[in-house]
């Protein structure tokens, strides 16, 4: 009997305060199993990079790719946060000469090539028994397209797969990153897997799940857990004969100090680059989540001048963690106050759902409720910043009714026309508001983010000093 150990991180989103004490727990176990004679892999399952880290967003993820090659990896997959928030060109530039194997069956470029540097899977024999390791993304077509990727639907090509696989391998392992609900699915309709590694949905299954022979895994987020597998292998009958897993805190771990020394060499790195200047502000542009703000209309007028062909923009004003003081304007003074990987993008709405989600914005209830995922790295949904609009409110009416009138560049809003809306990818999601989920001729502006248009209007002339102009008025 031999036995073959799986160690997996997941989701950890640029949380490098954890980094140091997974390379220790790693190492560390790695040295003991693989003193008594047993094989252990290192693998990590995508989103470990995240663009609202300043180590990060400054070194284009050389920081994530450092840590990575010094703790150890050997077959990784890509998130959803890789694909989405790097070119493919900084993709490239990241995994071409990574000394792990990048497994993305369901991923390629447009045009049905696949980049050299992405493998569909890998075979790794461990004394003669052969495991097959497979990664898989959550597929999000509209968004890859537009930066060059062709994800397809993991249930067309994994059956396909995992069915020619099985003719070589003793047993298959997913490098899953599509989340808990698909991760059942694929137990049980495809056949022959034996473990899925997953990740996405940041669960935590501290006690795996089974779903005939299929191990479903999970190691929560941010690396407060690593992930252990194990396979167990009769080599006289030639098959599994075990599947195990447990998930190990991280907490009480000491951080290795050479891991913590060169994530701090990339954070002083990160500072550097992010110091470019941008604009010097002769005056503060504060924000507010809860009344209108220089900011936040800042904000809006930006959307509407980067949407081109866009009749009016809004956007909350819980995107913006905090305002801009007097003085120098940097990148890195952006990235503080807007980490977010949220695209612009522009819809139709009928003036009749405009007046309802300017409505809804008014009821305090809404501004202060809590968004989750979708992108969002901010604390509270806010009020709504507007451009190209004007609103007037009377504030002692009942809510749902305190909108008196409602301009769009000049003209009154009418119900059963349709206008152009500047606002944000988050909401197309159907956070935040409803209407805005059900808009038409939905046209997403990729790669860019938020804090590109912040940087692309503080260089335009006079924009910083008609943010104060406001744009919500009492009727009374």
């Amino acid at each position: 009997m031999s036995r073959v150990h799986i160690l997996y991180t997941n989701d950890l989103h640029s949380h490098f305060e954890s980094m140091p004490a997974i390379h220790t727990l790693l190492h560390r176990l790695s040295e003991q199993l693989e003193g008594e004679g047993e094989k252990v892999f290192r693998v990590d399952l995508g989103d470990h990079m995240d663009r609202f880290s300043l180590e990060t967003e400054g070194t284009l993820g050389r920081a994530n790719r450092a840590v990575m090659d010094v703790t150890g990896y050997e077959l990784v997959t890509l998130g959803n946060n890789e694909l989405l928030t790097f070119s493919k060109e900084e993709l490239h530039d990241l995994y071409e000469k990574a000394p792990f194997e990048v497994l993305a069956l369901n991923v390629e470029e447009v045009n049905g090539q696949r980049p050299p540097w992405i493998k569909s899977w890998e075979i790794r024999d461990v004394d003669g028994f052969r495991i097959g390791f497979l990664g898989v993304t959550i597929p999000f077509p509209q968004f890859y397209k537009l930066l060059g990727w062709q994800v397809s639907d993991p249930f067309e090509v994994l059956p396909r797969v995992v069915s020619h696989l099985r003719k070589d391998v003793h047993a298959v392992v997913i490098l899953s990153h599509l989340g808990l609900g698909n991760d059942r699915r694929l137990a049980e309709v495809v056949p022959g897997i034996d473990v899925i590694l997953g990740s996405h949905t940041h669960h935590l299954l501290e006690v795996p799940e089974r779903v005939g022979n299929t191990l479903i895994t999970g190691a929560g987020k941010f690396g407060g857990h690593v992930g252990h597998v194990m396979l167990d292998f009769d080599p006289v009958r030639q098959r599994v004969t075990g599947r195990e897993a447990r998930c190990l805190p991280v907490a009480n771990i000491d951080p290795d100090p050479r891991v913590k020394d060169q994530i701090d060499l990339f954070r002083r790195e990160a500072e550097k680059r992010l110091s470019e200047a941008i604009r010097e502000l002769n005056r503060p542009l504060p924000i507010d989540w809860y009344a209108e703000s220089p900011l936040g209309n800042f904000l809006a007028d930006g959307l509407l001048q980067w949407v081109p062909d866009s009749d009016c923009a809004l956007v909350n004003a819980g995107q913006l963690l905090g305002g801009l003081q007097a003085g120098w304007v940097t990148r890195a003074h952006l990235h503080r106050i807007c980490p977010h990987p949220i695209n612009p993008v522009q819809l139709v709405l009928s003036g009749r759902q405009i007046r309802r989600i300017l409505e809804e914005s008014l009821i305090r209830e809404q501004q202060e409720r809590e968004i989750r995922g979708f992108g969002f790295r901010g604390k509270k949904l806010g009020m709504m910043n507007l451009a190209g609009m004007e609103a007037e409110v009377n504030p002692l009416k009942p809510p749902g009714q305190r909108l008196e009138r409602v301009q769009i560049n000049g003209a009154l809003l009418k119900e059963d026309r349709n206008y152009r809306v500047a606002t944000i990818d988050m909401f197309t999601f159907g956070a935040g508001y409803g209407e805005f989920k059900k808009g038409k001729e939905i046209k997403y502006f990729l790669p860019e983010f938020l804090r590109d248009v912040l940087a692309h209007h503080l260089r335009q002339t006079g924009a910083p000093e008609r943010s104060f102009r406001p744009r919500w008025r009492d009727s009374g």
